[in-house]
């Protein structure tokens, strides 16, 4: 029996839907998917957290236990970012632990924690935490393509996860990436080298990840990852329904209930059109180009507001051709947050000052120093030299919470919520978060560019599309 994991209502819509997606279009549908046979729905964490409070004007935690409270049978699964959490930033062990048992408590099943580096040293107090509270526990190994990133690469991380007792590991493809062959061997690598289950999380961005599903369940793959055909595809995953065809007469998905997965496509069909403003081409369409320049959609997004700010949009060419440069100086990160707003940011700052590293970013410098963990390869000696040795970080803990701040919490839980966004859980509480009509977005103007870089000695063109 294959076990799949059911992203629509957090990556998918995250990934198409800018995570705008509200807590009641979730619920009325819920207790109908709570039937279809899932193992899991993914429905909490990544930036569904900072979305709920930014943009919707909604508590994460009480969106968690509604969910929680019509999911009687499915388990409730949470995208965490090792000690980054669903934040930022590092944060101390103990706002870690504090975080990971509010979360299970308020309904979390499935933990499944990454570190943007692979570091394994960053993922180790949340692991040991969720183990502790009875929780499950997928370790994830974050995909990307580099002279480094080789199958032994990730198989060698994997054995790390797997040292930390978890109960699966998990192949994140977060850009859509990963061909088929190399799924094959990585999760047959995985399996002989740890003996754990090997999920498959894939993006569509490629066009790639039904392929590479296909070629992972042959070696061995016990999850997937998939959403209903309304919110699938383009940068989120394959559809259900796709794969359930494709595996057809196998009995790999026959514990499906296929008429109630039409039934939960039709509801979110139904909706789709209240959430269109927020959608793209960028995001909506398969992108092969990105196996060659390998920025994310949401890095370019970043970096059109970056130049835009400063007047200089002419320059992106330029922004996109030094971004590999300053990847591979240091040491090859995953283009994955927070390495995505490192690596774009500090390629801006090189082609406006007109000299590489002439300013270096205080978050560059800080990755330099090893605040973010140990850099996948090596970092340039020129950046070595340039930035100056610095004291460790000092680490947000419970502590930190000022007097006045306690004054607005309702629940323990909201000091967490305080810790990962002062400012911005302070308005919340307050009730100043000015919420965005999603109709007022359906026609907004949009912008469309053509870029044409060279990356790896080839000339590519690159499309942008940006608010007007």
């Amino acid at each position: 029996m294959l076990k799949v994991i059911d992203t629509t209502i957090r990556d998918a819509q995250q990934s198409l839907f800018a995570t705008r997606l509200k807590t009641n279009d979730m619920l009325p549908i819920l207790e109908k998917m709570d039937d279809i046979g899932f193992y899991g729905m993914e429905s909490w964490g990544g930036a569904t957290f900072d979305a709920c409070i930014r943009y919707l004007n909604e508590d994460p935690w009480e969106r968690l236990r509604k969910i929680k409270r019509n999911l009687k049978k499915t388990r409730v699964v949470m995208l965490l970012r090792g000690k980054n959490l669903v934040g930022y930033r590092h944060y101390s062990d103990s706002v870690v632990e504090n975080f990971v048992k509010r979360s299970y408590e308020n309904g979390v099943d499935v933990f499944r924690i990454f570190d943007a580096l692979n570091d394994v040293e960053n993922l180790k107090v949340a692991v040991k935490t969720a183990r502790a509270v009875g929780a499950e526990v997928h370790g994830d190994v974050v995909y990307t393509l580099s002279p480094i990133h080789t199958v032994d690469h990730f198989i060698d991380v994997a054995k790390r996860v797997a040292e930390m007792d978890v109960d699966a590991i998990r192949i994140k493809d977060m850009a859509g990436l990963l061909a088929p062959r190399v799924a094959y061997d990585i999760v047959r690598g995985i399996k002989k080298e740890t003996g754990l289950p090997v999920a498959l999380h894939c993006h569509y961005t490629c066009g790639l990840a039904s392929l590479s599903y296909i070629k992972g369940i042959d070696a061995g793959a016990e999850f997937i990852d998939t959403a209903l055909f309304p919110f699938a595809f383009g940068a989120s995953q394959p559809a259900i329904e796709t794969i359930y065809e494709a595996l057809r007469g196998t009995g790999l998905l026959a514990h499906l209930n296929l008429e109630l997965i039409n039934d939960a496509a039709d509801y979110f069909e139904g909706i789709r059109d209240r959430y269109k403003g927020y959608s793209s081409e960028a995001t909506e369409r398969i992108d092969p180009r990105a196996l060659r320049h390998q920025i994310p959609g949401g890095m370019l997004s970043n970096l059109v507001l970056q130049l835009k700010e400063y007047n200089a949009l002419s320059k992106m060419a330029s922004v996109l051709a030094e971004v590999p440069v300053v990847r591979r100086d240091l040491g090859y990160p995953p283009l994955v947050t927070p390495m995505s707003q490192i690596v774009g940011t500090q390629s801006v700052m090189n082609i406006l000052t007109g000299k590489r590293y002439s300013v270096l970013i205080k978050e560059l410098e800080n990755y330099v120093r090893g605040h973010y963990g140990k850099p996948p390869g090596q970092i340039s000696r020129e950046l070595l030299e340039k930035v100056q040795p610095g004291l460790p970080p000092t680490l947000p803990s419970m502590e930190d919470i000022p007097k006045a701040a306690w004054e607005h919490f309702k629940k323990d839980e909201d000091a967490l919520t305080y810790l990962l966004f002062p400012q911005l859980a302070l308005q919340f509480f307050k009730g100043e978060i000015k919420l965005t009509q999603i109709e007022e977005t359906e026609n907004r103007r949009k912008e469309v560019k053509w870029f044409r870089i060279k990356v790896n000695g080839e000339e590519i063109e690159v499309r942008i599309e940006g608010e007007e």
